[in-house]
């Protein structure tokens, strides 16, 4: 990743996870990393049933230098990896790491703070079981929203639909250029 991307993941990891914490209104913790997927930064937190789940953001495409103009797509991802996290999962009264759902939603970075609270309700819905009242995201999605609460116990990927229209149009341009 070019040195600009690096900062831009970095900041917008800590944005994230701060309102992450204040949206979920429960006890989230924030661990320190570096930008490398090996040791991402992370929040965590245990759910109704002591389980413990985490959130991270990591660069699914970014430019470097081989490639500075590859575009920067993140990913979010709930619950998803679980061997990463055994270092925090020795939290007081945790049972153990939460395996039963995963979520994935692959965006822009422009996108991501809009979608924190969203995030959120799906994660209490998870929780509570109540999937039937998760909101319509603040951007339209390409997975329906029917889709994602039907997995209530598998992995459910997701992309914004401003980053299908983005990879599209870079298609485009890129299909009459001189190989």
């Amino acid at each position: 990743m070019t040195p600009a991307a690096i900062r831009t993941l970095s900041n917008l990891r800590h944005e994230v996870y701060m309102l992450f914490a204040v949206t979920m209104k429960a006890s989230v913790n924030v661990t320190s990393g570096s930008s490398s997927a090996s040791n991402p930064a992370m929040a965590f937190w245990l759910d109704s049933q002591q389980l413990l789940n985490y959130l991270y953001i990591y660069a699914h495409t970014a430019p470097d230098e081989l490639v500075p103009e590859r575009p920067f797509v993140l990913r979010v991802a709930v619950n998803k990896r679980a061997g990463i996290v055994s270092t925090i999962g020795r939290e007081k009264g945790c049972r153990g790491i939460n395996r039963s759902w995963q979520f994935e939603l692959t965006l822009l970075p422009e996108e991501i703070l809009d979608f924190v609270p969203w995030i959120v309700d799906l994660i209490k819905s998870y929780d509570s079981d109540f999937a039937f009242l998760i909101p319509e995201p603040p951007h339209p999605i390409e997975s329906d929203i029917s889709e994602i609460t039907a997995s209530h116990s598998a992995q459910t990927l997701a992309a914004s639909a401003q980053l299908a229209r983005y990879v599209d149009e870079r298609a485009l341009l890129t299909v009459g250029e001189p190989q």
